[in-house]
């Protein structure tokens, strides 16, 4: 690559569900002062990027993700002076924040909202999507992504509004610059606090249809079509994303990074790159394999290896000359990756270094989930009641309303709720995993006592190990960071395989996710691999990393 990469291009990002990350007060919920303590732990694993999931007020309908106050810390995390201490200790330790922007919605606590709900004929009264009802009926037959009807009447306008997701969450109406500017000079204070640059929350779903209107089209049998298929990814969404770019981010020493489902790889080079909206896409095609548009848990569908394969390439190849991939398996949306990518695999442990070796190897900045560094699986509770995730409830609901039975629901529920990874970190064998010297807002998974930071910090085999070791390799093989990528072995069903180079070095990467051995045709110096490799033979779910001579 002859352009010299920026910073964010270079490090490792991690992703912290700060609910979920440490304790210090004892109230059972995770806290900014417990990410300060933990900031050393972070820089041993190479970490030059933290995203922090919302910490702004919140009546926590969403986990933060339904705010209140855009410029502001909620009590239940801290202070605003706790957040300045955050950004100064994280420079010390080459670690820039990111905050995540929540810009589709606001929580129904916002004064914006309570003005706009107000009446008709109020300043703010045309900042959310309202829509007079259809014959006594909601304006369309549109079900929110949490469950139900997207829309939610308010009598005091005698209208409806539209919420996405949930009914506490509604919808801003972008198409008032008057909105879209509020929201700049949110982002702008948070640059200006120091953060590092921003995660972009659901941002397909921005820019709504010109018309809102009942579909023919439904997708169960409740006569609903997922508000999503109807409103993510409209013609003129860029316009607002390109205005965003250039309010927020120019002329500023940051990146952005945008949650982008329903944008495939084909549409990347009008999203990221040199003329796009943003630096790097979370787009979802390798992740959501098991749908087909919106998620219905209920309704998965089969998928091999070489859709894996097959997505992962269509990234990389569409960020090769243009943009640059955010490579993740694993965020607090989406089940663990090892359950997920490799539920046949017996060793799970194998099955998460393979799947780091692909993670921090692949060209972009890797982002790790909290957790993930240590080989974390689905959480599986026990009863419905074990769980606090709003969209759990709402996937469960349909699957009943479906006609499939209690336990056909919580099969569901357990395969894909978005709790299997808020589970609470991990750190030591301590009541509570040491998350917290109180009750933690969500059960610590069952394996805390043998599973945990500071057992597998002194066990040179483990996945924290493992994964120590990977961010070590990409920092002396400057081909893993700054390397074209090149796929090998195309036509194998059951190995990802690839090469980087740089004008200096030819790496290449091999892994096997399949249960079967594989025949390998390569050569080369082994620089990492996930057990005793064996020349020209890899293992059920085993990878390697070869140096060329």
């Amino acid at each position: 690559m002859s352009e010299k990469l920026k910073w964010w291009q270079e490090t490792i990002a991690y992703e912290a569900y700060p609910r979920s990350f440490k304790d210090t007060t004892g109230n059972g919920t995770g806290d900014i002062k417990g990410i300060i303590e933990k900031l050393g732990y972070l820089e041993s694993l190479g970490v030059g990027v933290l995203w922090l999931t919302p910490v702004c007020k919140s009546p926590m309908c969403d986990n933060g993700y339904d705010i209140s106050d855009y410029t502001s810390i909620d009590p239940s995390f801290g202070t605003m002076e706790d957040m300045d201490e955050l950004f100064a200790k994280a420079r010390e330790h080459g670690i820039r924040i990111v905050m995540d922007l929540v810009f589709n919605h606001t929580s129904d606590e916002h004064p914006w909202f309570i003005e706009s709900a107000s009446s008709r004929d109020n300043p703010k009264s045309d900042w959310y999507v309202w829509r007079d009802g259809v014959d006594g009926k909601e304006p369309s037959n549109w079900r929110s992504i949490f469950g139900g009807s997207a829309w939610r009447y308010c009598p005091s306008r005698d209208q409806y509004c539209l919420h996405t997701f949930a009914p506490g969450q509604p919808d801003l109406n972008w198409a008032n610059p008057d909105v879209r500017h509020a929201l700049y000079d949110a982002a702008r204070f948070w640059l200006d606090k120091g953060a590092g640059g921003f995660r972009i929350d659901a941002i397909t779903y921005v820019k709504k249809p010109d018309e809102i209107r009942w579909s023919e089209k439904t997708d169960g049998e409740d006569g609903m079509i997922s508000v999503h298929d109807m409103t993510a990814n409209q013609p003129g969404i860029l316009a607002y994303l390109h205005e965003f770019k250039r309010e927020v981010c120019s002329g500023r020493d940051v990146f952005t990074v945008a949650e982008a489902n329903g944008v495939g790889p084909d549409e990347l080079k009008y999203w990221v790159g040199k003329d796009g909206a943003f630096d790097m896409l979370f787009e979802f095609s390798h992740i959501n394999l098991d749908f087909v548009g919106i998620e219905l848990w209920c309704k998965p569908q089969d998928w091999t290896i070489s859709d894996l394969k097959k997505a992962l390439r269509d990234s990389q190849e569409a960020t090769r000359d243009n943009g640059w991939y955010p490579a993740f398996f694993e965020n607090h949306d989406k089940p663990r990756s090892i359950d997920h990518f490799l539920p046949a695999c017996p060793d799970k442990k194998l099955a998460a270094k393979t799947l780091a070796t692909i993670l921090l190897t692949l060209r972009g900045t890797p982002f790790v989930y909290q957790g993930e560094e240590l080989g974390y699986q689905n959480a599986s509770f026990a009863s419905l009641d074990d769980y606090n995730d709003i969209s759990t409830f709402g996937q469960f609901q349909y699957a009943k309303d479906e006609g499939f039975s209690d336990e056909e629901a919580m099969a569901a529920v357990r395969r894909f709720s978005r709790d299997n990874a808020r589970t609470p970190m991990q750190w030591d064998d301590t009541p509570n995993a040491g998350f917290t010297s109180g009750k933690p807002w969500l059960g610590v998974h069952e394996d805390y006592r043998s599973d945990n930071v500071k057992a597998q910090a002194k066990d040179p085999d483990s996945v924290l190990s493992y994964y120590r070791a990977l961010a070590t390799l990409r920092k002396e093989h400057r081909a893993l960071v700054d390397g074209d990528w090149q796929e090998i072995m195309a036509d194998d069903p059951c190995v990802i395989a690839y090469r980087r180079a740089n004008e200096q070095e030819t790496i290449e990467i091999y892994a096997n996710l399949s249960c079967n051995a594989i025949t390998l045709d390569a050569t080369g110096s082994v620089l990492m691999a996930t057990g005793a490799y064996e020349t020209g033979r890899l293992a059920p779910y085993e990878a390697v990393i070869l140096a060329k001579s």
